[in-house]
């Protein structure tokens, strides 16, 4: 695979910090794009391996701003956009905020990739784009349905992105994966959040809906779909799921971490962590056949025992007592 210059946004973050490394194992030139703030932090990207530590670009900065990007793009070939808000429960509070980064950032990626003939941008989706499933497994193909603001800026900010391959030929991909999981990730994801409560003593774990399926994806298998769409020019101007192909409750996903973890646990339903009836997405379920003969893409951790052999990674970083301590499980991350 021939060495790329690439720009990496939302590099801080849990899914682009695993991307950045990957990148940087692989030999590429990467350039990591991190919010900027005054602590001088970069995110995750402040724990990398030691392995890689010193070997990729920082540029602080933010989507929002055309001339930030503009500028962290700059002789790059190839850019992987990751930088978004995700968090569901803060988009029924600050819903502009996620039109400012999603909507409109996603726009300035890629005006700035018009105007600098970029190679090759691939844009991050997710599967929440899809709303409660309509048929399974979700092909490209099933509509799309804004069941949150999270999830409307997200369908806005694809279709920004297939518009400039319609009317500029930019070559785009949207990658979509559906629910990531693995080190690093946020406690306002679900596995993070029943892995943190158990590990800090909880008998009792407070969840929300327990009846929801979701298809969960390790990150490994997502950072090697992100790796597969860039180096595929068959996916250009078109959509790809990136999932396992296998669909779990909540609550039987809290019962396999339990059981992974050796512990009894009780579940609580707390009504703050319910989303609004008509925005609940009941069920995810991936189909990664176009990925599989578009991209030569399958995931390594797929079906129960490849989830549950995440799962065991997961927990196993989680477990580290320094990893551990950055989490505060006594509190509704949103």
């Amino acid at each position: 695979m021939a060495s790329k210059k690439i720009l990496v946004t939302g590099a801080d973050g849990f899914i682009g910090s695993h991307l950045t490394e990957a990148l940087v194992r692989a030999g590429h030139d990467v350039r990591a794009m991190v919010l900027y703030n005054s602590f001088g932090s970069w995110g995750w990207l402040d724990h990398c391996a030691a392995e890689v530590k010193g070997k990729f670009d920082v540029i602080a900065g933010d989507v929002r701003d055309f001339q930030s990007v503009a500028a962290a793009m700059r002789g790059r070939d190839t850019v992987l956009h990751l930088a978004a808000l995700i968090a569901i429960p803060y988009s029924y509070h600050a819903p502009a905020s996620y039109v400012d980064t999603n909507v409109k950032g996603t726009l300035h990626v890629m005006q700035a990739a018009q105007e600098q003939d970029v190679a090759k941008v691939v844009h991050t989706s997710t599967s929440e784009v899809y709303g409660s499933a309509q048929f399974v497994p979700i092909t490209e193909d099933h509509v799309l349905q804004g069941q949150s603001p999270y999830s409307a800026t997200k369908i806005g900010a694809d279709h920004i992105a297939l518009s400039y391959h319609a009317s500029f030929r930019t070559p785009v991909t949207v990658l979509r994966p559906f629910n990531t999981y693995g080190p690093r990730q946020s406690a306002r994801a679900v596995i993070p959040t029943i892995i943190t409560q158990i590990a800090q003593g909880a008998k009792t774990v407070k969840l929300g809906a327990l009846t929801p399926t979701r298809d969960f994806s390790f990150i490994d298998d997502t950072v090697s779909g992100f790796i597969a769409a860039m180096n595929s020019d068959a996916v250009i101007g078109t959509v790809v799921n990136v999932g396992s192909g296998f669909e779990i409750s909540i609550g039987d996903t809290a019962a396999a971490i339990a059981e992974c973890m050796g512990r009894a646990i009780s579940i609580e339903t707390d009504g703050t962590r319910i989303r609004p009836k008509d925005s609940e997405v009941e069920r995810l379920f991936a189909s990664y056949d176009k990925a599989a003969k578009l991209m030569n893409w399958r995931p390594a951790h797929g079906g129960r025992e490849g989830f549950k052999e995440g799962l065991r990674k997961t927990i196993d970083w989680f477990m580290q007592a320094d990893n551990l301590a950055r989490y505060k499980s006594d509190i509704y991350n949103v």
